[in-house]
């Protein structure tokens, strides 16, 4: 730096560094001179500077690629130290120190499901799954469409319809939802799927269990058809797949993977190998349906078949679907809710 004053350190034994005045906070280290002191042996050590006061675009940037690749050299080196360490030491090694992520920091809920809670299995048993996991019903979806559907909407709905068995697409034709539902009900559909478009884009599903609900609303994101997945195997078979529901812990969780899981029959069929899976992190649930093959023993490989998409919970609401005098049991309030990222509600 211009006008900074020389700091010097006396200790022996050690060089002496003395910094040139530059001509401006941009000085590099051609701009100092080395200045050794063979009988006293004191060190000036040069001045520090930031990256960030590089005028210079490209020497910014090199410099900040070139420090990065220090940093991994060092983050290399101290991994490959301490796995040398472990191997020495054997069974007295201490154990891995567990990472710092946002979802083991997370805010406790009290809602959290104990599987040993008997208050959590007399609900399980008289909510309105009960006849489904009694096995007294058997599961018929409807999955219908916003108005005019578009291309991809109308695609989407069609590889919806070959993952859930027993399913059938029809489309709305302008009819309401209040007249749609009482139709399922006399014609013995268990559930109701509802998928809206924007822009000719799939943005939000309506779920509605029948006769009795509950209803809920999803914002749907990240929507990929079979052909835009890459490395995709070939189309899913007509046998019924199993079912993976990840990370659904608290009381609202458990009530959404219930109604996730009444959607398809009980009894898979192990021998088409297809999974559907919906994993919940963060609060965001994302569908995935792969097929599955035993390579070896220890090796399982896996193949996405499609589609796949995000679902975000806007709210739960009681009984069927009914926007004006509906009761709602759970609404997604932004502002209110997500004032912590380490707090989830599922």
């Amino acid at each position: 730096m211009e006008g900074a004053e020389e700091l010097l350190r006396e200790e022996p034994g050690r060089k002496l560094w003395k910094a040139v005045p530059g001509t401006g906070s941009g000085a590099t280290g051609a701009e100092n001179e080395v200045v050794e002191q063979q009988g006293q042996g004191d060190v000036l050590l040069p001045p520090v500077f930031s990256i960030s006061e590089i005028k210079n675009k490209q020497r910014r940037h090199f410099m900040f690629l070139r420090l990065k690749q220090e940093k991994r050299k060092e983050k290399l080196a101290m991994k490959k130290k301490r796995k040398k360490e472990r191997e020495a030491l054997g069974d007295k090694a201490p154990p891995k120190p567990v990472p710092k992520t946002i979802e083991n920091q997370r805010i406790y809920d009290e809602t959290t499901v104990d599987p040993a809670d008997e208050e959590v299995a007399f609900d399980e048993a008289t909510d309105e799954f009960a006849p489904y996991f009694n096995r007294q019903t058997l599961p018929q979806i409807l999955i219908t469409t916003s108005d005019r559907p578009r291309g991809r909407c109308v695609r989407f709905c069609e590889q919806l319809c070959s993952v859930i068995p027993n399913s059938h697409v029809f489309y709305r034709r302008g009819l309401a939802l209040k007249s749609i539902i009482p139709q399922c009900i006399s014609r013995g559909f268990t559930d109701l799927i509802v998928i809206n478009e924007d822009r000719k884009m799939p943005n939000g599903l309506v779920l509605s269990h029948l006769p009795e609900g509950p209803t809920a609303h999803f914002k749907m994101s990240s929507v990929r058809l079979r052909k835009e997945i890459k490395r995709k195997g070939k189309a899913p078979t007509e046998h019924q797949p199993e079912v993976i529901l990840n990370n659904f812990s608290t009381r609202l969780g458990h009530s959404i993977g219930r109604m996730f899981a009444s959607l398809f029959p009980h009894n898979p069929q192990f021998t088409g190998r297809q999974v559907a899976t919906f994993h919940n992190q963060r609060d965001y649930i994302f569908f995935r349906f792969h097929r599955y093959i035993f390579k070896s023993e220890k090796k399982v490989g896996i193949q996405e078949l499609g589609p796949r998409f995000t679902l975000k919970l806007r709210s739960l609401q009681k009984g069927t679907f009914d926007s004006k005098f509906g009761e709602y049991e759970w609404v997604h309030k932004r502002h209110e809710m997500d004032t912590s990222r380490r707090k989830f509600h599922l």
